[in-house]
């Protein structure tokens, strides 16, 4: 009998530790890509169906509408009270992104002055968390994460940022470079050298990254054309589908399908999938270099690991699409950690 009760409350015990919601901050380079708005789109749906937390959004962009464009959102999924938190230096407005257009259609109350520094909100989520509770996705190049370390003890928290991290945060997911290597990617370099190479230094936690080559075989975008069009995620494809100069060329009307770099990251931070969608490529770490490239380095095991694509990315397409839709019809019965 005692033998069958050990059993029973293991299995009480594994049920309760695989429900564990991730409570996630997203560091976004909003407007730049229609990725960073489905992966947000994702995370209110995902929070709606009780799979995480989103607990702030924060904005590398210095675009003018940035800011405006992600609290449209947040209000629009009805979570008004998200933080948001942006870098402050050097606004200006870059007419191809897509945060305007989604302000124009969208009530938001938040822009780019008005919304919190972020290294300070970052301080502030850290320093209320429980420890190793936290999970950082970053789909965007990561300055607020070396702000963030190089941040000093002040009224907040008597530990500086790099001692925050190592005590709160549970994990980082980093949507950036190419793996097993690659010259350049978007995210490691963000035209400021050296930050990629800082931040992977100083960083204790477990880092799991998520390579361009992923994102780019999985295409999402076009279902969008058969969809209500008076929603953000509508609105921002189709401005970014007229408007990116590199879509723009093969726009033919309709929404086009783009690849989902961010998506994934975030489909991995709530559900994992390893095993399932990709496999976990452990034994090494991730040697960034400072104009944006970057390569693995196979050695004994580190805190740092890939994904690679296991799952035909086709069927992770539809998933993720159905995840932006909020169609989570057997949505759920895919793979979690």
């Amino acid at each position: 009998m005692k033998k069958y009760l050990l059993i029973f409350f293991g299995l009480i015990l594994s049920t309760t530790f695989a429900r564990e919601k991730p409570k996630i901050i997203l560091d976004t380079d909003f407007g730049g890509d229609a990725d960073d708005l489905g992966a947000l789109v994702m995370l209110h749906n995902f929070m709606d169906k009780g799979e995480c937390d989103l607990l702030a959004v924060m904005n590398w962009s210095n675009e003018e509408f940035a800011v405006a464009g992600i609290d449209a959102v947040n209000r629009f999924y009805k979570h008004p009270d998200i933080p948001v938190g942006t870098r402050k230096d050097g606004i200006k407005h870059q007419e191809w992104t897509y945060g305007k257009a989604i302000a124009d259609n969208f009530y938001h109350e938040l822009n780019n002055k008005t919304a919190e520094d972020a290294t300070t909100l970052y301080r502030k989520i850290l320093s209320r968390s429980k420890d190793s509770s936290v999970t950082i996705v970053t789909i965007g190049p990561l300055k607020n994460i070396e702000n963030l370390i190089r941040s000093k003890p002040d009224s907040i928290s008597k530990l500086n940022g790099k001692e925050l991290i190592t005590k709160k945060v549970k994990e980082f997911v980093i949507m950036g470079g190419r793996f097993p290597k690659g010259k350049w990617e978007w995210n490691f370099d963000g035209g400021m050298p050296g930050v990629t190479k800082f931040v992977i230094r100083n960083i204790t936690v477990p880092i799991t990254f998520v390579g361009a080559e992923i994102g780019e075989k999985i295409k999402t975008g076009e279902i969008l054309n058969t969809t209500y069009p008076k929603t953000p995620l509508y609105v921002g494809f189709l401005y970014f589908s007229t408007h990116a100069p590199w879509m723009k060329k093969y726009y033919n009307g309709k929404i086009i399908n783009n690849p989902s770099y961010d998506q994934a990251a975030v489909l991995y931070a709530v559900r994992g999938g390893v095993g399932k969608f990709w496999d976990k490529i452990e034994n090494g770490y991730c040697q960034p270099g400072n104009k944006g490239g970057n390569v693995w380095v196979e050695s004994k095991k580190s805190n740092h690991s890939y994904l690679k694509l296991k799952m035909n990315p086709g069927k992770i397409a539809g998933l993720i699409e159905n995840i932006m839709l909020n169609r989570f019809v057997n949505a759920n019965n895919s793979d979690t950690r």
